[in-house]
């Protein structure tokens, strides 16, 4: 899942961070409000984390304006231990849940399942692609009852170009999914990634074509 995290402290930003990737999220991390202000209206993240005391717009106010805009995205709101009157608030304007800083970064991993859980597709209806069976809540993918054992990056590259539907998706577009916009990898790791789902995928009828210079697309073989 994608994951916007909005916190000015930089050293807490980067534990954050780095806790949620290895828990196979991708996460944008902004450290001002009023940078958030626009990023917000189209970042595209699954859940939001938001510090209340921010430079420039505050987190209470980034929340009100998300609501008004009928965004209903989870919303996790960060605050220091003298501010629980602002998390009451912040609940009232819409929030999800908070955490009093300092926090242990398993209960906030912890928050999160918990909040993606609850944005459950309707039902949990499974996803099929061609003879394979995609859970999205739990990030499993199934060959009717056998579970195929990706791994988390593998899976994060899997749900990218599963969410093109068919359409054709940017090396940079999968890179900027995997590690989060503005991470400084190199896109030749997204070859090494495609490359080896590709590998898992075939047995199951699932083909990756790429389109040097432009991208790559995922499909279901046809019967023959």
């Amino acid at each position: 899942m994608r994951i916007t995290l909005v916190e000015d402290n930089q050293s807490l930003a980067k534990g954050i961070t780095y806790r949620l990737e290895d828990a196979g999220h991708a996460v944008d991390t902004l450290h001002n409000g009023d940078a958030a202000q626009d990023y917000l209206k189209d970042d595209g993240a699954d859940l939001v984390i938001l510090d209340i005391n921010l430079p420039g717009t505050d987190g209470l106010t980034l929340l009100a304006q998300m609501r008004k805009r009928n965004d209903a995205r989870p919303v996790i709101l960060l605050t220091a231990r003298a501010d629980t009157d602002d998390c009451v608030a912040g609940l009232d304007a819409g929030a999800d849940d908070y955490l009093i800083k300092p926090f242990e970064m398993a209960e906030l991993e912890a928050r999160v399942r918990a909040l993606l859980r609850r944005r459950a597709i309707p039902q949990q209806q499974l996803r099929a692609v061609g003879a394979l069976h995609f859970d999205p809540v739990a990030r499993q993918l199934f060959d009717q009852q056998t579970e195929l054992d990706l791994p988390r990056r593998e899976m994060s590259v899997f749900e990218c170009l599963l969410a093109a539907d068919g359409r054709l998706v940017s090396k940079s577009a999968v890179l900027d999914h995997v590690y989060g916009i503005g991470a400084d990898i190199e896109e030749t790791v997204v070859e090494v990634y495609i490359s080896r789902l590709r590998g898992r995928l075939k047995p199951h009828g699932i083909v990756i074509q790429t389109r040097r210079g432009l991208g790559y697309q995922m499909s279901a073989k046809a019967d023959p």
